[in-house]
């Protein structure tokens, strides 16, 4: 599987750390303890296309957000996670 950072261009995804799918979104503090229960340990495993969030460990170290289906591997869409998440 090939992953293009913005900065560095093309690299196999041997250069890449996957951190996981990105996470879902954080309960209240004050949700039930179910609620939590699901956000610490439930963790869908969805069949085509996923978000995840990688990091250029062996490059230029930037996070990045990238799009792929779990089907083929084949990566739609790179973009800085700095952009996505407006920091």
């Amino acid at each position: 599987m090939r992953i293009t950072c913005p900065y560095c261009g093309s690299r196999g995804s041997e250069e890449f750390t996957c951190l996981g799918n990105t996470p879902p979104a954080r309960p209240a503090d004050d949700a039930p303890v179910a609620a939590w229960v699901d956000f610490v340990y439930l963790r869908d495993n969805p069949r085509g296309p996923v978000t995840e969030l990688w990091q250029h460990v062996q490059g230029c170290r930037t996070w990045l957000i990238v799009t792929r289906d779990t089907r083929t591997h084949t990566v739609a869409k790179v973009e800085l996670a700095s952009r996505a998440t407006g920091r």
